[in-house]
Parts: C-alpha cells; sequence; structure tokens
C-alpha cells in the first residue's frame, strides 16, 4: 500500500529561524515475518544483532559472563590493524612470543612479518602464536596488551568483559558475554582491513624473512556453508566449548551473530541468520529526483532552484512504516553558493529519526543596488545634515 499526504506547519531543520514543513508520509506494507518463530538453539548463550545500528534482535542467556576462546581475537586482531594503519612495521618473532599453546600459524624464532600479516594469520588459522606475537610487539608484554584489550573495550561499552590473554587461552579472569562479543563484532567489521581479512575462506600472507607467502585456510566453515556469510570468528576449548561469531549480509541488511559453548554452532548460526534476515529490509534514501524552487530576498532574480540528493540507506523492520518529511524554508535570502545546504529530507519511523538526505540550492548573487541620480544625492546630502 502506498499513500502520500502533504500539509503545512512550521519547523526547524538544523537552520536558524522558522521553517515551512511539507510532509509527505509514505508506507510500503510487506508480509509481516516479525511474529515469534520459536527460534531454539545449542548454545549455553547467543544474541543476534542488526549490524547497521548495533540493535539487538534476539537473545539467550545474552549477559551470561562465560569463557570466548580463540573469538578473543577479533579484539586482538582489531588492535592490530589499528596500529597498523598507523605503521605497519615488521616484527621479528621471538622464542618468548611463540611459547604458546594451541593452533598456530607456525612462526619460528627469527621470522619476520608486518602486523597486517599477523594479524591474518590470527583471524583465519586462529594462530596463537601471531596473537602473542602481536601484544608483545605493540606493548611488549601481555599483561600490558591485556590493558590496552581492556582500555578499547571499556570504549566500546562492554561493561561485562575483561581480557587476560590475546589468544583466548582459558583464564577464569577472561570471559565476555555473547551481547558484549556481538557489539566487539559489530566494530570490528567496521574496519575495512578487517572485514577483508574474515570475509576470505583463504588468506595468503608475505613474510619478510624468510622471503615467501603462506596460504592459510579459515577455519569458518559458514564462509561456505551460508549464502551472504562475510565473517568472521571461531573459538574452541575445553572450558569454553565451541563459540561462534559470524556476520552475513543480504540486500543491504548485515547481521552479527553469537553462539558461546554451542554444541551445533554451524546449524545455530544458518537458523539465527534466517531468523535475523526474516525481520528486516533495507530502504535505499534517494531524493535526487526532488525539485522545487523558492522564493529568494535581495537576489538578481525572484526563485532559487532546489534540488534533492542520494542518502544511502537504512534498515528498518520488514513492517515498518517510513514516513518521510521534506522541510524547506519560507524564502531565502541571497547570496547563495552553488550546492548550499537550504533544508532536508527526514525518514522516521514512529518517533524515531533514521536518516536523512539534504536539499540544496544553486548560486544566486546579490542584487547591485541601483544608482543614486543627481537630484537623489542632493535630498540624501541635506536629510543627511538636518
Amino acid at each position: 500500500m502506498l499513500y502520500v499526504q502533504w500539509r503545512k506547519r512550521r519547523f526547524r531543520c538544523g537552520l536558524a529561524g522558522l521553517f515551512l514543513g511539507i510532509f509527505c508520509f509514505f508506507s510500503c506494507v510487506l508480509p509481516s515475518h516479525g511474529a515469534e518463530t520459536g527460534l531454539s538453539v545449542s548454545a549455553k548463550s547467543a544474541a543476534l544483532f542488526n549490524a547497521s545500528d548495533g540493535s539487538l534482535l534476539w537473545e539467550k542467556n545474552a549477559q551470561q559472563t562465560l569463557p570466548m576462546a580463540s573469538t578473543t581475537k577479533i579484539m586482538t586482531a582489531l588492535l592490530t590493524l589499528e596500529q597498523a594503519a598507523i605503521e605497519d612495521r615488521v616484527v621479528e618473532i621471538t622464542e618468548e612470543m611463540v611459547r604458546v599453546e594451541g593452533s598456530s600459524m607456525g612462526l619460528r624464532a627469527g621470522d619476520r612479518l608486518r602486523l597486517s600479516a599477523l594479524a591474518a594469520g590470527m583471524l583465519s588459522t586462529s594462530g596463537n602464536d601471531a596473537a602473542n606475537a602481536a601484544a608483545y610487539a605493540l606493548d611488549g608484554s601481555l599483561p600490558a596488551f591485556a590493558q590496552r584489550m581492556n582500555a578499547r573495550a571499556e570504549e566500546l561499552g562492554l561493561s561485562h568483559t575483561h581480557f587476560v590473554t590475546p589468544s583466548g587461552l582459558d583464564d577464569d579472569a577472561h570471559y565476555t558475554t555473547a551481547e558484549d562479543l556481538g557489539k566487539l563484532a559489530c566494530a570490528a567489521m567496521q574496519n575495512p582491513s578487517f572485514a577483508a581479512i574474515v570475509s576470505q575462506q583463504s588468506v595468503q600472507v608475505t613474510f619478510e624473512q624468510p622471503a615467501q607467502t603462506r596460504t592459510y585456510k579459515n577455519h569458518n566453515k559458514l564462509l561456505s556453508q551460508y549464502a551472504g556469510c562475510i565473517g568472521v570468528k571461531t573459538g574452541y576449548t575445553e572450558k569454553a566449548g565451541r563459540c561462534l561469531v559470524s556476520c552475513a549480509q543480504r540486500d543491504g541488511v548485515r547481521l552479527v551473530a553469537v553462539t558461546l559453548h554451542a554444541p551445533d554452532d554451524w546449524a545455530d548460526h544458518a537458523a539465527m541468520l534466517d531468523y535475523g534476515f526474516s525481520l528486516l529490509r533495507s530502504v535505499s534514501l534517494n531524493d535526487s529526483a526532488f525539485a522545487c524552487t523558492l522564493p529568494v530576498v535581495g537576489a538578481d532574480r525572484e526563485t532559487v532552484s532546489i534540488t534533492g540528493s542520494e542518502g544511502g540507506s537504512v534498515v528498518i523492520p520488514v513492517d515498518a512504516v517510513l514516513q518521510r518529511e521534506v522541510l524547506l524554508p519560507r524564502f531565502l535570502y541571497a547570496p547563495l553558493e552553488e550546492g548550499q545546504v537550504v533544508g532536508c529530507v527526514l525518514y522516521r519511523v514512529g518517533n524515531t529519526v533514521v536518516g536523512q538526505t539534504a536539499l540544496t540550492a544553486s548560486a544566486v548573487s546579490s542584487a547591485e543596488a541601483p544608482a543614486q541620480t543627481f537630484w537623489n544625492r542632493i535630498s540624501a546630502f541635506f536629510a543627511h545634515s538636518g
């Protein structure tokens, strides 16, 4: 169903003064898939997020603190790649760096490779040696790097998370929740380098010494098993059980799913992601076809042309009514620069603004003041003298 309603009122749109608003409401009502589906998972704890805004769509014991195994490396790799973006320096591997149990990318003392290569190794083959090497390279010790991890967790609002190791090996003080881990994954996927690595079924890592390139297979089977999967990270220890964070994208909708201690994690994530995609849709905000004119004061013409623009897209519930509100002033004052923002189009779901596009004006020059005649100047002189 599509309907359009126009009416006038006064408003503000981030511009000084009072404005005239033109409301254009429309709704595209699609079949609702938001009803209770009876979603059930094997995981002890689980959470599903709309990655575009970080909102929680579904959860099971999502605030329960649990060990996270190698999903820890989401934080370790993110911090490593952020430093690599500043300086992707070469790290020389030491005995201390590789003195760690568990999964490995096969580093040996004397190897030399860049920070970004270590991040690729820890995100693909889940190299504990790569995570340790990055920690030592960035902060000189594992406890110092853990402080960096916990500081970043606090910045991200992960209030029920505490890191001890960069790799995720078991420690009673090393824990998170499904909700916190989902928030971390949403943030990490906004880093282009991180997202590029975790989306690949295998990665090639270049070593500076010995000069060679090695290929590492990604442990995340969902990359090949689930349509639209673009990440993120697996994990396992005997204490933590099977842990998995996944990210998938379809038709502009991006989801993040988390399970902790999940015996059947692949099936859990397929069910959770399917459920998430049934709840949401992506809508393009495109007002490039918008055009109108407004009166302009003090100009070399009477009116000025106003045009719209594109504003990306928003993800909303499938059955949500998207309201469109065009906000423009009654008139404008010259001069105006080409492309100057003079209004906007707001998009709302209920009372929440979910997006907007800019409305811009064409260039307008100020009108020249009329030349004074001889008698005008005489009159002005005597008026001033009096």
